[in-house]
């Protein structure tokens, strides 16, 4: 699956899901709900775990790693092969990965989880978290109504979503996108401050922030 077939189906199929539910549930459509939702599919999200920026930065990554191999060993059942292969990295570095942060992997073999359960509680958890953002310019009641109904709507959106894997490397560059948006905006993006509280040296930060964000967007 492409990244134009991904964003396709999300435009044609998960938009209007999107729209009846908040129009069913809020009363209204609210774009950028729509918006947040659609981009952070679009960017991958259902690989990404909740992000704590009050881990320091180089912790919050490695604990990142250490959950996107356990993400992929539940849905791969712990085939080292399988997870190199979508990974992006050879077989000895998976096992190394797996040595290193001590991921049981023989046990994932044997609870064989199911991976709808895990995708969908993926979605669930981005949706609430997106509409958390806007709880304080909805209508309470209705608010709740709809946040009640996620695991539902996730439901209905992995019907219509493909499942897209991102590489290693693809995933790290997302956690680091996701990792400093929000702890620059928690920061009123302010780039010391928030290199500071990420344990990060000013000039490093600032040039991640140069490399990986949109200058115009993120940093002001």
């Amino acid at each position: 699956m492409t990244d134009e077939d991904l964003e396709r189906v999300i435009e044609k199929r998960i938009k209007p899901l999107l729209d009846d539910a908040m129009q069913k549930y809020l009363g209204i459509r609210v774009s950028e709900i729509e918006h947040d939702i659609s981009d952070k599919l679009k960017q991958g999200t259902l690989l990404l775990l909740d992000i704590d920026t009050a881990v320091p930065f180089k912790k919050a990554k490695r604990l990142f790693k250490k959950a996107y191999i356990m993400r992929l060993a539940k849905r791969l059942f712990g085939n080292v092969s399988d997870i190199a292969k979508v990974s992006g990295i050879d077989r000895r570095s998976v096992h190394r990965i797996i040595a290193d942060m001590k991921i049981a992997i023989p046990k994932f073999r044997e609870e064989l989880e199911n991976v709808e359960y895990v995708r969908e509680s993926a979605v669930q958890t981005m949706i609430q978290s997106t509409l958390d953002m806007y709880k304080s310019a909805l209508h309470p009641q209705r608010f709740v109504t709809l946040y009640s109904k996620a695991p539902e709507l996730s439901k209905d959106i992995l019907k219509e979503l493909p499942q897209k894997d991102l590489t290693l490397k693809q995933a790290e560059r997302e956690f680091e996108r996701a990792y400093f948006e929000k702890a620059l905006e928690q920061n009123n993006h302010n780039i010391s401050q928030t290199a500071r509280k990420a344990g990060l040296r000013y000039e490093t930060l600032h040039r991640k922030l140069k490399a990986m964000l949109n200058k115009s967007a993120i940093i002001s």
